[in-house]
């Protein structure tokens, strides 16, 4: 089943509102604590990605037939491409302050993902939830409810431009979710 542009459109959620000062400053005080373990944090992530959401898997070939977690934990690929996702976020969050670079890494971000790579973009929506159930378990003292909400808030606005990433390039998709 074939989605067009315009189904991508319906789909796409309205702007959210910009991060207050308040919001930023949350976002980059947990994230420091995250980012102190990126590694285990981001393997963390998409393991949780593909257990839960295995569909996810079929833009990597490398490990898209590996079902145990484990055998996932200790795949250099999956790891290598964990840190790019981390790595990413980390751009993201410390430039909070210049919206010109978050449009232009997210920009970056979709493209790839769009037109290289043909990631449904439903799934940047999914790794939101994933990131945010991940963080606030293995990090569930500085999540609080009102950290939870800058962070949901944050993501939201990820997936919104990169949503509307995929609308300026033709986004045609490769398959069905």
């Amino acid at each position: 089943m074939e989605m067009e542009q315009q189904d991508v459109k319906a789909d796409r959620l309205e702007r959210p509102d910009p991060l207050l000062d308040s919001e930023r400053e949350m976002i980059q005080d947990t994230w420091a604590k995250v980012y102190q373990n990126c590694d285990d944090a981001g393997v963390a992530i998409l393991i949780r990605l593909f257990v839960n959401f295995p569909s996810s898997k079929q833009y990597f070939s490398q490990f898209k037939q590996v079902e145990d977690p484990e055998e996932l934990e200790k795949s250099a690929q999956l790891r290598k491409h964990a840190r790019r996702v981390m790595n990413a976020i980390n751009t993201l969050v410390e430039n909070l302050h210049d919206g010109e670079k978050v449009v232009s890494v997210l920009k970056l971000v979709g493209k790839a993902h769009a037109l290289r790579h043909k990631v449904e973009p439903v799934y940047f929506k999914i790794l939101s939830g994933v990131i945010l159930e991940v963080l606030g378990e293995d990090f569930s003292d500085h999540f609080t409810p009102e950290v939870v909400g800058a962070w949901t808030k944050l993501l939201d606005a990820i997936y919104w431009h990169v949503v509307g990433v995929y609308e300026e390039v033709g986004w045609v998709s490769s398959s069905a979710v």
